[in-house]
This record gives C-alpha cells, sequence and structure tokens, in this order.
C-alpha cells in the first residue's frame, strides 16, 4: 500500500504548488529517498494560469488582460540502496520560476511587459537509515538561475547570464512501517548568486541575490486498511529576496526590480486509498494565505486554495505511472500605482483568478 499510494501523493503535491509565494515552484522534493528499492522517476507538468488585472479609475480602469502564459515543468532522479543502510539519490528539478507577458495595445500601464525566469538544479543526496525507525540525510545543490525582462513604459530592458551556486540539504525521517508513518523534517540552504547583468542593452554590471533558505515537513500515516493520509508544511524566506540591478536601481530611487515583503508557508494535505493491487487513487487540497500589502506587476498574486485529484496505476511490476489534476484559485492582488507621485496608493486589483495543473510521472524499478 505504501509504496503505491506516496508516489502518487508527490506528485500532486508538487503540481499544488504551481502558484506558491514568490518563485517557488518545485517545493524542491526529497522524497524519492523514500521509495522502496532502486528506482528511476521521471516527471512532466503543464500548468495554464488565467491572471488579469482592472487599473484603477485615475490609471483609466483599463483591462491588463491575461499576463501569465501556460509553461511547462519536468523533473528526473535516480535513487538507489548502496548497503541496507545507505541510499544514494540524484534529483534534478526545476526550483524557481516565472513568466509574465502583458499583451500590448490594452491601454493597462504595463501593457507588453516581459518576463522570464528559469532555473534548474541538481541535487546529489545521501540517507543514512541510523535504526528502524530514524534516518538521517543530506547533500549538495547545484542551481543555475538566468532572466529577461522587458518594461516598455519604462523604456528598460534586462538579461543576465546563466549565474551558478552551490548550497545544502540537511535532513531527519521518523517512521513507524507497520503502520505507513512517516515524519520527513528538510531544511533547504539559501544560494548566493552574482549575477552579470546587462540594462537597457548598454550597462553591464554584477547583481548579488540569494535564492531563499526553505524548510519542508512531510507526513503521512495509515488510518484504515489501504487508506493513507499525507500533506506538507513548507516554509521559505522570501523576505530576505531581492533583485537589484544597479542601473534599475538608479532611475527608480533603489527600488528592486523583484522583491517580497513576507515570507511564504504553503501547506497541503491529501488522502490516498488503494482499490485494487494495481490502482489506487488520492485527494488534495492546499492552501498558502495571502500576505497582503502590494503586488508587483511581475507577480500580481497572493496566497492560494488548490484541490486536486490523481491516481496511479501498477502498469507492470516494476513500472508504475501516475497522474494528476490541480484547480487553484489564486488569491487577489493589489498592484501599487506606478505614478512616482501617488506611491502607496492603490494601482491595479487582480481578482477573480486562477489556474489549472496537470502531471504525470513515471517510475520504474531496476
Amino acid at each position: 500500500m505504501k509504496n503505491v499510494l506516496t508516489a502518487g501523493a508527490a506528485l500532486l503535491l508538487s503540481t499544488s504548488i504551481v502558484s506558491a509565494g514568490g518563485l517557488d515552484r518545485s517545493g524542491q522534493p526529497t522524497g524519492i529517498l523514500f521509495e522502496e528499492g532502486n528506482v528511476v522517476q521521471l516527471s512532466f507538468g503543464n500548468v495554464s494560469p488565467d491572471v488579469s488585472g482592472t487599473a484603477v479609475a485615475l490609471l483609466g480602469g483599463t483591462e491588463s488582460g491575461d499576463m501569465s502564459p501556460s509553461y511547462t515543468t519536468f523533473g528526473f532522479g535516480i535513487k538507489e540502496d548502496i548497503t541496507d543502510d545507505i541510499t544514494v539519490a540524484f534529483v534534478l528539478d526545476q526550483p524557481y520560476g516565472g513568466n509574465v507577458d502583458y499583451p500590448t495595445g490594452t491601454g493597462y500601464f504595463a501593457a507588453g511587459s516581459t518576463a522570464e525566469v528559469s532555473s534548474y538544479a541538481l541535487t546529489g543526496l545521501v540517507k543514512y537509515q541510523a535504526t528502524d525507525q530514524i534516518s538521517v540525510y543530506g547533500g549538495l545543490r547545484y542551481q543555475v538561475i538566468e532572466s529577461e525582462v522587458e518594461i516598455p513604459a519604462a523604456a528598460y530592458t534586462l538579461e543576465t547570464d546563466p549565474t551558478e551556486g552551490v548550497g545544502y540539504v540537511i535532513g531527519a525521517a521518523y517512521e513507524m512501517p507497520e503502520i505507513a508513518l512517516r515524519v520527513a523534517l528538510t531544511y533547504n540552504s539559501e544560494i548566493e548568486h552574482t549575477q552579470t547583468t546587462l540594462e537597457n542593452g548598454a550597462l553591464e554590471t554584477e547583481t548579488e541575490f540569494a535564492s531563499p533558505q526553505s524548510v519542508n515537513l512531510n507526513f503521512q500515516s495509515g488510518v484504515a486498511e489501504d487508506t493513507l493520509v499525507f500533506g506538507s508544511i513548507r516554509w521559505a524566506e522570501w523576505s530576505t529576496f531581492a533583485f537589484t540591478p544597479a542601473g534599475y536601481a538608479a532611475a527608480t530611487g533603489g527600488s528592486s526590480l523583484l522583491s517580497y515583503d513576507d515570507d511564504t508557508v504553503t501547506y497541503s494535505l491529501g488522502v490516498g486509498r488503494r482499490f485494487s493491487d494495481v490502482f489506487s487513487g488520492f485527494a488534495t487540497i492546499g492552501y498558502e494565505a495571502a500576505t497582503g500589502g502590494f503586488s508587483g506587476n511581475l507577480g500580481p498574486t497572493d496566497g492560494f486554495t488548490s484541490f486536486g485529484v490523481g491516481g496511479t496505476y501498477q502498469v507492470q511490476e516494476n513500472i508504475k505511472l501516475t497522474g494528476g489534476i490541480s484547480y487553484v484559485m489564486i488569491g487577489d492582488a493589489v498592484v501599487e500605482n506606478p505614478v512616482p507621485a501617488l506611491a502607496g496608493t492603490d494601482g491595479a486589483d487582480f481578482t477573480d483568478n486562477s489556474a489549472l495543473g496537470a502531471g504525470v510521472q513515471l517510475t520504474v524499478s531496476f
């Protein structure tokens, strides 16, 4: 039961994070360490957001149009038991990302603005089974981030070279296999970056920033025969993140191109049930509280509530396929007025927005 249900839960928990705070996308998973035997996992996801807002009357009351294009995600992992007590794994994921594309010709003050943030990370992990119930794990994470921005209203463009950084992961887990109980706590360090940035096609500078430190708490437990309850809590320190290119700061009186006022805490809870020897299903709910205050035009969302369903099918003895979909109700957000004399007042309201995410994961034992 445990092997079938937890893989599906992990997939949908990752797809339910599609609108999580900051630039979070993957949730930095380590669950492959707890798969039974030696496995290879491959996952793909597609997210289709619908995010739009309306400028205040003073700025024309115009509609922004849908500014959040669809995007895809991928993940890969391989895990092998070296001995009865030592497990190694490598995980490739896309931890952070952002896609912005405001339609042109709408009259909205951010019309034509575009932005793209992309990343990938390769994490090497080692787990040591200290006792039948307690394990510890850790490793190193290599991370690459790059971005591109265009803001026509400010006559501003930004291009960056890919920047590399290294951080670490440490964690511990407590298990009671007889009831499929597991509680795992994982710490992900911040990763510092120094990025070469080209602003307005002419000004080349070095911009320093750090991806945030975070803590993941994952848990599961059998509650009845063939039934599993699972969930996660993720804290990420986005309040310390600031991306402040020199040219942009000089033109705006020291403002950051992208920053966040508060940390985020994201919750997921689900239930899975095995219906046969080859099929199990699951349902999840996710939640992230709104932080309030102003959101930026490059990320006009604040919190979310999500619902998801999915299932896992044992295709062969060593192959299982998991699929899931999630519907996300994106929290309302307010964008600050871009007119300097009206700073601190509302510029636009983004309400009644949503996203649809779908994912598939293939797990092969060897």
